[in-house]
């Protein structure tokens, strides 16, 4: 199928961009378009007025700022994914960027659309949840910080004013300390994950873990804080198979999945209880003195 009729601009500015915006009041943000365009083909989503931010080359880069990372909105996924410097300094991210789609769909999606999309099963908005990042929006009276457990409003909904431009995307810089993991199930390689979870922890100096966040994807209508899950775990100096198996069984009877065609509500708890085992394993190992990260 094509897509319905629609109008076109290609901004050269973020300023540029939030007036377009302001002035239609059907207007979409075309970036990646990898969620966008499909649904335009399908006709479920018919815009009056595509705003192309792609030569926004100013939103493209990250930088550290006092202890927190900001990523531009236009970070393709694939160089989230490689890039040296966002592996050393935020392995977390780079490991969970390679998990999208096909290396094609890599090339063209950005952080900044997988973020405003708020598609339930996606691996970043989850792993901004478990990072207790932030999203920086521009509008027309100027630019405000939304943190990311106050972002995600539904299934492909957000606090974001139809006016807005999701431009940045901020969390904790990596430190001495620090494990995380991402663990994901999926019926094909390059599918949308059936259910994923986040684990991100810090150890202090004498190996004990003082903080500990989890994040759920497709276990819920938004991306789930689920940390309150892992509380029973800080002080602790050592992971037992039996702490993680815990860890799983709290996660899972915290979430709140549907069924579809790929599971069942209980298939999908099932799955959460696994994945949280693996993940807290693989992010308290990293955060040990053998191998951070």
């Amino acid at each position: 199928m094509k897509p319905a009729r629609f109008e076109y601009v290609a901004v050269e500015s973020v300023a540029e961009a939030t007036e377009a915006l302001a002035d239609s009041e059907d207007a979409r943000v075309l970036a990646g378009g990898q969620s966008l365009v499909p649904l335009m083909n399908l006709r479920l989503a018919r815009p009056s007025l595509l705003v192309d931010v792609n030569g926004l080359g100013a939103l493209s880069g990250f930088e550290a700022r006092n202890g927190t990372l900001r990523f531009g909105a236009m970070c393709r996924h694939r160089f989230l994914e490689t890039d040296p410097a966002v592996r050393r300094q935020a392995p977390i991210v780079a490991e969970t960027a390679g998990l999208i789609g096909h290396v094609g769909i890599r090339n063209r999606g950005t952080l900044g659309g997988s973020i405003a999309h708020a598609d339930p099963v996606a691996e970043l908005p989850a792993l901004l949840v478990a990072l207790d990042g932030n999203v920086v929006a521009s509008g027309t009276t100027g630019e405000r910080t939304v943190p990311a457990a106050e972002f995600f409003a539904g299934p492909f909904m957000t606090s974001l004013e139809p006016a807005e431009l999701l431009t940045a995307v901020e969390i904790p810089a990596h430190s001495e300390g620090d494990g995380g993991a991402f663990s994901e199930f999926v019926l094909r390689h390059g599918d949308f994950a059936t259910a994923g979870v986040a684990v991100i922890l810090h150890r202090d100096e004498g190996g004990a873990c003082d903080r500990l966040r989890v994040a759920g994807c497709g276990l819920g209508p938004i991306p789930m804080d689920l940390s309150a899950a892992g509380e029973f775990l800080l002080g602790e100096s050592a992971l037992t198979d039996g702490g993680a198996d815990e860890l799983g069984r709290r996660v899972a009877a915290a979430s709140d999945p549907t069924g579809d065609v790929h599971g069942s509500g209980e298939y999908r708890r099932e799955l959460a209880a696994v994945l949280a085992a693996d993940a807290v394993r693989r992010a308290w190992g990293r955060a040990g003195s053998a191998g951070r990260g």
